[in-house]
């Protein structure tokens, strides 16, 4: 009998399936203040800070590249043009950004990523497909305050939600496509010397083949001067013709210089920790449609400590702070104090409007050295 070429008919299992697929919507929900009319300027930089009208995929290319990436864009609550109704539509959100960012990215930046539980954990799979690497969640704890007795736990059925996340993410570590500490005994092998000689270039006694060349759980991030004195010893001893070891372009081997950068900078403050107890943000920091006796602006602005905390911990002055999802400019705010230059694209043109006032101001009272 000749099969029929005619498609089976969906069950019903299978159209569901397909109208899960279907993007969520993207209509903004109402704010207590909406400009209708374009920014009269779409730009405006004075070389420290630079700020942008429009979608942030359209700029990245213009931007340097960044040392820190400070992302607080869809929660999937509507709350604002383009946002996703819910969690479901996040990923297909963040991916084409995402994307963007790892192919900008240097081996040393790191990713600050806000959002909610469920928002980060939707998007998580995207961001590990691309090359970041999980580090840490941490926890901002708005207190009993944020709720103020307005909620009905009977109604809602769970306990209320007083938190936000910050996820730290850094990129995996690779030289010429392979994971670093791959790299690291491959290129040594290369040399031609025995492997337990690298000890002696470290001038350990065998923390280079314990851990610095180690290619499981053990392997370590070998200390800058430990790697130079291991390029050396390469490329003094090892095979001439294999010449130059421990090269990133083939011509020259990489410095302890080069070696820092393979990785992201961070120091912690003492005493610190991954949950930060603060209240949500109000008085004169929250950005409001008449000065301070209007309504807030944005539904969620962060507060300007918790941005200096996470720039300062992971940036060094001068270096380039990289806002995709700028709102009220908070993190180009933070940055700026902290002496960092800073990209940022904003969307929405009432955030924008109102934003852009901000840093205006932020520069007249700060203006550059």
């Amino acid at each position: 009998m000749t099969e029929s070429l005619d498609p089976a008919p969906e069950s019903p299992v299978e159209e569901k399936t397909r109208a899960r697929s279907t993007p969520t919507s993207t209509v903004g929900r109402g704010k207590a203040i909406k400009r209708a009319d374009l920014p009269e300027a779409d730009q405006w930089s004075d070389g420290q800070t630079t700020v942008m009208f429009g979608d942030s995929l359209d700029h990245y290319a213009a931007w340097d590249a960044p040392d820190c990436i400070v992302s607080d864009g869809a929660y999937g609550v509507l709350g604002f043009e383009g946002d996703t109704s819910d969690h479901t539509g996040m990923p297909e959100w963040y991916e084409p950004h995402i994307a963007a960012w790892s192919a900008r990215a240097k081996g040393s930046t790191m990713l600050w990523f806000w959002n909610s539980e469920i928002g980060w954990a939707t998007v998580h799979p995207v961001l590990e497909k691309h090359g970041w690497r999980y580090v840490n969640a941490n926890i901002w704890d708005k207190g009993i305050g944020h709720i103020a007795g307005n909620v009905n736990t009977k109604k809602i059925r769970r306990f209320p939600v007083v938190s936000e996340v910050c996820v730290q993410y850094v990129r995996e570590p690779r030289v010429k496509g392979r994971h670093i500490k791959f790299w690291l005994l491959e290129e040594w092998k290369r040399t031609g010397l025995p492997v337990r000689e690298s000890n002696k270039a470290c001038g350990v006694a065998d923390a280079a083949t314990r851990k610095y060349l180690d290619q499981g759980h053990l392997w370590y991030w070998m200390p800058a001067e430990k790697f130079q004195m291991l390029v050396d010893y390469a490329n003094t001893h090892g095979i001439p013709e294999g010449r130059p070891y421990f090269s990133q372009d083939g011509v020259r081997p990489m410095t302890s210089a080069d070696w820092e950068e393979t990785r992201s900078h961070f120091e912690c403050p003492h005493g610190m920790t991954n949950v930060w107890s603060r209240p949500a943000l109000r008085g004169a920091e929250r950005i409001k449609t008449n000065g301070a006796s209007g309504r807030a602006v944005h539904l969620n602005q962060k507060p300007l400590d918790l941005m200096t905390r996470t720039i300062e911990a992971t940036t060094r002055p001068g270096e380039v702070v990289w806002e995709p999802f700028g709102g009220l400019f908070s993190a180009s705010v933070a940055a700026r104090r902290l002496g960092r230059r800073s990209f940022s694209g904003e969307i929405d043109p009432t955030y924008f409007h109102y934003g852009l006032e901000r840093i205006i101001r932020e520069a007249g009272q700060r203006p550059l050295l």
